[in-house]
């Protein structure tokens, strides 16, 4: 689904995609926390820690794939969203929230490490609140959910 203001496509992955989204993991987290040992991150951790979870994609007009949205269904836990660079702040991401399942109706969460300040920014303007801290190998993080509307 595309609309002149919204040059996107969303849609559910495809096996087909997994090479493509796996490098897309991989150099988005390799570019982006920049404080985390890079030979910590592998081509194959994708398809591990999407495992069992709902893949969204984002194509922009010419079908490339862009990013894409991995959502935890049971707990409506936003697992990942990953833009490649040279698209991020043109609205794929919001895009991709966009197409969740009764978006913003539903109060999802996620998880958004304290060093990727952008990230937090982003959330915090499409409506997501801090509720809370928490830690990891990667650093420390924010617990964030959709505010109710």
């Amino acid at each position: 689904m595309t609309s002149p203001s919204h040059p996107w496509t969303i849609r559910p992955a495809r096996e087909q995609d997994g090479d493509r989204l796996a490098e897309i993991y991989l150099g988005v987290r390799r570019q982006t926390f920049l404080w985390v040992d890079p030979g910590r991150f592998h081509r194959e951790d994708f398809a591990a820690h999407t495992h069992g979870e709902r893949v969204f994609v984002c194509e922009d007009p010419h079908a490339t794939i862009v990013g894409f949205l991995a959502l935890w269904e049971p707990d409506d836990f936003i697992h990942m969203l990953y833009i490649l660079p040279d698209f991020q702040g043109r609205g794929a991401g919001t895009a991709l929230l966009s197409a969740l399942p009764d978006w913003p109706a539903r109060r999802y969460r996620l998880k958004c490490l304290v060093k990727n300040t952008r990230a937090i920014a982003f959330y915090r303007a499409v409506g997501f609140e801090i509720t809370g801290d928490g830690a990891s190998p990667e650093g420390d993080y924010k617990d964030m959910q959709l505010s109710g509307e």
